[in-house]
């Protein structure tokens, strides 16, 4: 029988170098919206002031006071004519 394919976050940070992989993050908050056909997901860790951001097809089931495992990658948008930081997850996984 085949396997699910796994993504291994030591792949991945060797792959790319401004990759950053954390564990055993608590999750203060996390909200859902709707943007087009995705599905944006906000998560707020508990100790940073910075929002992580991934997008899905389909909803995520809600994360708020789970450790996580996260690879991520800081990035900057602009909201209202504001630039900010955040961090965009490539791998989310609940530790």
């Amino acid at each position: 029988m085949p396997t699910k394919r796994q993504s291994d976050p030591d792949k991945l940070l060797k792959k790319h170098a401004d990759l950053v992989h954390s564990s055993d993050m608590k999750v203060a908050s996390h909200v859902q919206r709707q943007e087009g056909d995705w599905i944006i997901n906000t998560v707020m860790i508990e100790g940073y002031d910075v929002p992580f951001r991934f997008k899905r097809k389909k909803a995520y089931r809600n994360v708020k006071g789970a450790r996580v495992n996260m690879t991520y990658y800081p990035d900057r948008v602009c909201v209202a004519g504001i630039e900010m930081e955040i961090m965009n997850v490539v791998r989310i996984k609940i530790a």
